[in-house]
């Protein structure tokens, strides 16, 4: 049997008791100064005042008589289907009670009614606070770390955390972790703009690798263990030492790590542990065709997007750690300083919604979705001039998720933001991200075969459009053209991100700012890759990237100038 114990003789435990004494399954047995009362009506628990670990509880107990409590669960009868986190929030919200506590719209009592015409009523009925019985997120000992530790056996990790600041915070976190102030951090050029704020946090310096790059799809790939071990050298060599080691797989277009495994083993002979930004890569456990996951290839801490082609809401992550290099304790208390103290029980419910989903069927249940993918991707190339990308535009041929389909569209004289937009306008087709040359498509769990069929057709109907119209002008026909201006080429690193972000700064033309000490994030999102960071110099090779891909369409964040036809540079 499940069961909690509470200080000054209080207990709880799961029962079949009258259902109006139960939450979530679990009644409440309290015994209170010698006397035992059990099973009794939730009228006569109300009438009790709230204290404990958190400030409130339906349940509400003797406020003297609560400090801590301790949940733990053996039963057999609670299965892995199940969502204990899910089931207590849906039935805190169905009991009638006088709630006296925030949110304000007092589970929909107020709630705005354009928003409520928009997502119903229910949403707010379950947009609850930290109540007692639905556990405390950053000192879990109820229902919270029973479906963590569900997630953690799933997902084959030691320890699982659940995000409500998406994989965005669980990147600061790891870095916060593992690395103190002045150590480097290595990791690829190509790494998501949260490294970067989490350099700015902790005061890591970064040590970058150049990944490889295909200049025909002005897409970065990966890293390799000779490049990592290149960057230990040189950190060495300057005397300085390694905090961490970042590795992305896969890429914001599926591209994976094939030297993972190689890397993790070469960085733990050195005591180094190995985060990955594994936020497009959350589904992979769940089929034996898909790529081996990070935690799989020896990973010390994974970071998963459960909210991208997994099905939990958006912002919702989870944060996997396993082995004995990562102080856990820590892990949490940088957890804890990131994120809310508020958190959304509707997102944490979500990510317990999706881990009992896959573990119905966790095997099998992404075989739809790679047929799907498999069928657009040859129904895409039969029926255009396009290309796909494979494993074979990159050296090594790494494996890419059959769930990422990357259209090249260079050939139709567009830009991948020129496709776009005429897919959305015209054919009512939305891809994940658009690219320079080229646009991706996320296949899902949630697609289906109509949408698959409508994206063929909208792509077979832009190339013959494109070409078409396209045929005799040459000054469009440049879309084929190579653009040899890798943004990545060489970086000079002249400050710490942290000592650049804080540093006074002053606005300068682009011209001006050639050879200057960058101050800010410049960063097109998607997919939210720096292309210039504080700390940076700015080079005029950099700059004539930036202005190639604004020109084409692309979404600039992070500039304090949104026209770009200036810079903030540092004062030094």
């Amino acid at each position: 049997m499940a069961s909690a114990t509470l200080p000054n003789s209080i207990s709880v435990s799961p029962s079949s008791f009258h259902p109006e004494s139960t939450v979530g399954g679990w009644a409440f047995s309290l015994r209170r100064h010698g006397s035992l009362a059990t099973g009794f009506p939730m009228d006569n628990i109300n009438n009790l005042q709230p204290k404990g670990i958190m400030r409130r509880s339906i349940a509400s107990i003797q406020r003297d008589n609560i400090s801590t409590n301790t949940w733990t669960s053996t039963s057999p009868s609670i299965q892995k289907e199940s969502a204990p986190l899910l089931d207590t929030l849906k039935a805190s919200a169905s009991l009638d009670v006088a709630g006296f506590h925030f949110p304000g719209h007092n589970r929909g009592g107020a709630a705005p009614p354009l928003l409520s015409e928009l997502i119903g009523m229910e949403t707010f009925k379950h947009d609850l606070p930290e109540l007692q019985e639905l556990d405390n997120l950053f000192a879990p000992t109820g229902p919270i770390l029973h479906a963590q530790k569900q997630a953690a056996e799933l997902f084959g990790s030691s320890e699982t955390w659940f995000l409500v600041g998406g994989t965005t915070c669980g990147v600061h976190a790891s870095i916060m972790a593992t690395c103190s102030p002045g150590d480097n951090l290595i990791l690829q050029r190509n790494s998501h703009i949260s490294a970067i704020s989490g350099m700015v946090f902790s005061g890591v310096m970064p040590k970058y690798i150049i990944p490889e790059y295909n200049s025909r799809w002005d897409i970065a790939g990966t890293i390799d263990l000779l490049k990592v071990k290149k960057a230990f050298s040189d950190l060495k060599d300057q005397g300085r030492k390694v905090g961490a080691v970042l590795v992305t797989s896969p890429t914001y277009q599926g591209v994976c790590c094939d030297s993972l495994e190689k890397i993790t083993d070469f960085c733990h002979l050195k005591g180094v542990p190995v985060i990955v930004d594994e936020a497009h890569g959350a589904h992979f456990k769940f089929d034996p065709t898909l790529p081996k996951t990070a935690l799989e290839q020896g990973a010390d801490l994974a970071v998963q997007s459960t909210h991208k082609v997994l099905s939990s809401l958006t912002q919702s992550s989870m944060l996997h750690v396993q082995g004995e290099l990562v102080d856990r304790g820590r892990v949490g208390r940088c957890l804890q300083a990131l994120q809310s103290s508020s958190p959304s029980y509707l997102l944490l419910a979500s990510l317990d919604a999706v881990r009992a989903q896959l573990s119905k069927k966790p095997d099998t249940i992404f075989k739809e979705a790679i047929a799907l993918a498999r069928e657009a991707t040859l129904g895409i190339l039969e029926a255009s001039c396009v290309s796909v990308l494979s494993s074979k535009d990159f050296v090594g041929s790494p494996k890419v998720d059959p769930l990422r389909v990357t259209v090249g569209v260079w050939e139709l004289g567009l830009s991948g933001y020129e496709a776009d937009d005429i897919l959305i306008k015209k054919y009512g087709v939305i891809s994940e991200l658009a690219g320079a040359r080229s646009l991706t498509f996320a296949v899902t769990l949630g697609s289906c075969r109509e949408h698959v069929k409508k994206l063929i057709h909208a792509i077979e109907s832009l190339a013959w459009r494109s070409l078409g119209e396209n045929e005799l002008d040459s000054d469009r026909r440049k879309g084929n053209e190579v653009n040899e201006c890798f943004p990545f080429h060489h970086i000079h690193i002249a400050m710490s991100p942290r000592d650049a972000f804080f540093a006074s700064k002053t606005r300068a033309n682009l011209e001006e700012s050639i050879g200057k000490i960058c101050g800010e994030i410049i960063c097109p999102y998607p997919p939210g890759i720096p292309l210039l960071f504080p700390g940076e110099i700015i080079s005029e090779r950099t700059l004539a990237y930036l202005m190639d891909i604004r020109d084409g369409g692309a979404v600039i964040s992070g500039a304090a100038d949104p026209h770009l036809l200036s810079i903030l540079i540092c004062d030094v």
